[in-house]
């Protein structure tokens, strides 16, 4: 959930190589700190060079970091186990061992079920550095003092004379019932817990995102569980060509309304959907099936919640947060880690491994990067891609340092980690390894993109859309920096904001997506530009794609989790699956469109090949032409005009022939392309390429209600030629 500043207007680091003259060992300072491959990195962005200092100090902080981790804590390896210390872990003696840290309590006390809720039977002793412990032996029978599902709380007396009563932060399960708001501590220890059976997948070479909440996965109104999810989604994700699904709202928070970006209890997986068990089942299943498990991390911020969340664990103000403003984040409500605390690092690092270990996720979305980059949160501000905005006394350098230290850790401890930033900002380096000064994250979400086609659609008429303008915003990133393109994300869903499909069709998509009657005009426009959009920013947008659930079959409606505003209804908190069930209904063919879409790209690789060679960029013909892995891109967004004997330049001779096409018949279009025709180039240079080719269309006859023609300025005929994709065998 970033902070949403405005998109990055421009970028003086496009996608092309710039030459820079030899480094030395570019490497000296006052303390000697050497980044050891920083020649590669102000190579492809000379820009970098004045500010060269800069990035050099964060490199030595992050070396000080794992030097004091190795010095204190013989490395990162134990310390970011700690959740095998911390909250209750059972010994190999069947006792059960407590520990916590409250620097600023002055007594803390255990009570549960297991005592009678006696507050004051069972202390902590006080040890070293804030920390507290308790051991509880086990029983005659040797099974733990504590049984399984036990409800606990830590008893936190404060300096101030205050009786708190205080969810452990390393808790692992939590829940409340249906009268309560508070969630409660319960001892999770299973006798039998499940044990994963399939090994992680191998990073694939293209990344094909498929954003998933767990709790809406159903047509039903009401929360779904990780076992719907298991059996009636990951088959759906496998069937749609997507090699990996990012969960969102696991890691516990309180307001369902949140979206899961409230985190109360960091360790504990969300228990409205079910247990920690079913969780891990869904994982292994989706391994099973070869799908990659990515969690929505947020280490950007966490609830203000007292009784169930981490804010005044310990009676005092600051403890795992700032204390005072800076402690807290003036847009989200929330309360803001104090990265720079042993402990905190300890915590959040701990919190990482946790996830990859037990449940065997394959990596992280980190949630709301632009806001710990920067001490102003990215809050009213409009980057502008000066490199003044990401250097200086307004960059966070304490949570600079510690993405770049648990980026290190992941991918050291898991080479196949991948981690992706939610960055608006555009910071320089953010998508570099650590070896070359940069802050290790594998991608970024290209979020300008999204915000640019919700612009187009509510902005502009079809014969108005400026072409290059949207070239230039899909392909408005850095060299060298891997994106996460996506027409749209949940953020679009969301109550006050409108799908693609939703912007394009309105309310026709309630009494007009039937196959038994023809397709309207609004419905004919909506259903051809949805499979355009999304191809031409599959293609061009990134080196990974992206798309949320059910918006890739063009899910109706917005996504409004129940609250006191909407009578706490659960009506638009779901994904409407059964429409794609529904033979008649056009809902099916974008279904198709997006799955023949993922399974081309996973023949041809072209999110794994190099940034495209865009050859055309037509304003007046609304056509936009590219190259990408040996596939030839053909867009045309006129609204009224079709071309026969369009020329096409190409880089390689030979013959291409047409591997998808969305006008055809299966995926809602017209059916006016011959898939048998054979396209053979010519040695005619044209666009900066070698080789050319005539690419031959049929005009498009269709009729129409007339009646409807009055809602549109541009003529009703629609869709013009629709994109063709050629392949060159």
């Amino acid at each position: 959930m970033e902070a949403r500043p405005n998109p990055v207007k421009s970028n003086p680091l496009r996608q092309q190589r710039y030459s820079a003259a030899p480094l030395c060992a570019m490497a000296a300072s006052s303390d000697n700190v050497t980044i050891p491959e920083i020649a590669h990195l102000l190579q492809m962005d000379p820009y970098l060079k004045p500010s060269f200092l800069l990035p050099l100090r964060r490199y030595g902080l992050f070396q000080k970091q794992l030097h004091l981790l190795e010095e204190v804590e013989n490395g990162f390896d134990q310390f970011t186990r700690s959740y095998q210390t911390f909250g209750v872990n059972r010994q190999a003696s069947g006792g059960l061992l407590f520990k916590e840290w409250a620097p600023g309590a002055e007594a803390l006390f255990l009570t549960g079920d297991f005592n009678g809720w006696d507050n004051f039977s069972h202390p902590y002793t006080k040890k070293e550095f804030g920390k507290w412990e308790l051991y509880l032996p086990p029983q005659e029978d040797r099974s733990p003092a504590v049984p399984h599902l036990s409800k606990l709380k830590v008893v936190v007396h404060t300096k101030n004379r205050e009786r708190l009563y205080r969810n452990s932060p390393w808790a692992k399960y939590v829940t409340k019932n249906d009268t309560s708001v508070v969630y409660d501590w319960v001892h999770w220890d299973p006798l039998q817990p499940y044990l994963h059976i399939h090994p992680r997948p191998k990073k694939p070479r293209s990344l094909r995102i498929y954003e998933s909440h767990v709790g809406i996965a159903s047509p039903e109104g009401k929360i779904a569980s990780y076992t719907n999810f298991t059996v009636n989604v990951l088959p759906r994700i496998k069937d749609l060509g997507y090699n990996c699904i990012q969960l969102m709202a696991v890691m516990e928070h309180a307001y369902y309304a949140s979206f899961g970006y409230q985190v109360t209890s960091f360790f504990a997986a969300s228990s409205r959907y079910g247990t920690p068990d079913e969780l891990k089942k869904l994982i292994d299943e989706a391994h099973r099936l070869g799908i990659l498990v990515l969690l929505d991390v947020v280490h950007s911020h966490a609830s203000k919640n007292t009784e169930d969340g981490l804010s005044r664990f310990d009676g005092t103000d600051s403890c795992f947060f700032h204390e005072g403003p800076r402690g807290e984040h003036s847009l989200w409500g929330s309360r803001l880690f104090n990265y720079s605390s042993w402990e905190v690092r300890r915590f959040l690092l701990s919190n990482l491994r946790w996830w990859m270990e037990e449940y065997r996720f394959d990596g992280f979305r980190f949630d709301g990067v632009t806001s710990m980059l920067y001490h102003h949160h990215g809050v009213g501000m409009s980057f502008s891609g000066d490199y003044s905005e990401y250097f200086g006394l307004h960059v966070d350098e304490e949570s600079v340092v510690y993405l770049m230290v648990a980026n290190h850790i992941l991918h050291s401890l898991y080479p196949d980690c991948i981690t992706i930033a939610e960055d608006v900002s555009g910071m320089p380096g953010l998508c570099r390894r650590l070896a070359e000064g940069g802050c290790g994250f594998d991608y970024r979400l290209a979020m300008a993109i999204p915000d640019k086609w919700i612009q187009i659609l509510k902005e502009y008429k079809d014969e108005d859309w400026n072409i290059g303008n949207i070239v230039y915003t899909l392909t408005n990133r850095r060299y060298g920096e891997k994106c996460i393109s996506y027409a749209e994300s949940h953020d679009q869903a969301l109550v006050g904001d409108k799908t693609l499909a939703f912007w394009l069709m309105d309310k026709e998509m309630y009494t007009n997506m039937s196959t038994f009657i023809p397709m309207t005009a609004v419905i004919d426009r909506g259903i051809q530009l949805h499979k355009m959009i999304r191809l031409l920013t599959h293609g061009l947008g990134g080196e990974g794609y992206l798309n949320f659930m059910g918006n890739e079959f063009g899910h109706p409606e917005w996504l409004d989790f129940p609250r006191k505003g909407n009578n706490e209804s659960y009506h638009y908190a779901r994904r409407q699956y059964n429409l794609v069930d529904t033979d008649h209904l056009r809902y099916r063919q974008l279904y198709a469109f997006d799955r023949e879409m993922n399974h081309t790209e996973d023949k041809y690789g072209w999110l794994a090949s190099p940034p495209a060679y865009i050859t055309a960029k037509h304003e007046g013909d609304k056509v936009i032409i590219f190259e990408r892995a040996s596939v030839v891109f053909i867009f045309n967004f006129h609204p009224s005009q079709s071309y026969s004997s369009y020329r096409v330049a190409v880089e390689m001779p030979g013959k291409y022939k047409i591997k998808l096409d969305s006008d055809a018949v299966q995926y809602g279009g017209h059916g006016r392309l011959d898939h048998s025709t054979e396209f053979f180039t010519e040695a005619v240079p044209f666009n900066g390429r070698p080789h050319s080719m005539l690419v031959s269309t049929v005009q498009y006859t269709f009729a129409t209600a007339p009646a409807l023609a009055v809602r549109f300025t541009h003529p009703v005929q629609r869709p013009p030629q629709q994109p063709t994709l050629a392949m060159r065998p």
